[in-house]
């Protein structure tokens, strides 16, 4: 019996240490930490993901741009006025050269294909027009049943402008023999002619015509006016009458 309790705490086992996996959390590495070891990839943040939604600025163009020959069309056609070379470039973010050297082969084509319209360069731009042999129709169709917009006194008066240009409503008054103040009102008022300045000498305001009445007439500038004598033959001292 003696030796049975002696021979006893021999053969109890020892306590086996816990394995490491019993660790407290706080004592693990963060499994985040793997990815800074050298030669793996740093695995990127929400903010390195910009989503969907995130605005990537105007500079960039969209993948389906039409070609600039579709885009000037477009412009053109809804335009008031003409629109010079600089402005299509700017609100269209092409070179100048560009859009000139496309204007002119649109201008070019339409004329080839016989269209009823054309594409012309007037007033300092850019702007579509009635082709020339259809414009006695398009007038008919436009101005049925309707008088004319000008009188035959504002038509004269206008003509004194375009001519004499800067001119004083004095000298107008002149070449007409009638008061020029109420027709030269009209035409203000349509956009036809502007003040320009004053004479140094008198101090009378001076009047000339518009970029407006160069698109109306479809002109590109005044050199491109008919000569005068021509239209008015039998009148020896036209010069004498227009003259400043």
């Amino acid at each position: 019996m003696t030796e049975d309790l002696e021979a006893g705490p021999e053969t109890i086992p020892e306590p086996r240490p816990a394995p490491e996996t019993d660790a407290s959390p706080a004592d693990a590495e963060p499994a985040g930490d793997l990815t800074d070891e050298p030669g793996l990839p740093k695995h990127p943040g929400p903010a390195e993901h910009p989503g969907p939604d995130v605005d990537r600025g105007p500079d960039v163009e969209p993948a389906n741009r039409p070609p600039l020959a579709t885009l000037l069309e477009a412009v053109l056609m809804v335009a008031e006025k003409p629109v010079g070379v600089a402005e299509l470039a700017t609100g269209l973010g092409a070179h100048a050269l560009e859009v000139e050297r496309v204007l002119a082969e649109l201008a070019a084509q339409y004329r080839v294909d016989g269209r009823g319209f054309d594409l012309r360069h007037v007033g300092g731009g850019w702007r579509f027009y009635t082709a020339e042999d259809c414009a006695p129709w398009v007038e008919r169709f436009v101005l049925a049943g309707q008088t004319a917009k000008l009188s035959q006194a504002a038509l004269e008066t206008l003509a004194v402008v375009a001519y004499q240009q800067p001119v004083s409503r004095g000298r107008i008054s002149a070449v007409r023999g009638v008061s020029a103040d109420g027709v030269i009102r009209t035409l203000t008022a349509r956009g036809l002619v502007e003040e320009a300045t004053t004479d140094p000498e008198t101090g009378a305001i001076l009047y000339r015509t518009t970029d407006y009445f160069l698109e109306r007439m479809g002109l590109r500038g005044l050199d491109e006016l008919p000569p005068l004598a021509p239209l008015l033959p039998g009148i020896d001292d036209l010069d004498d009458l227009v003259a400043p």
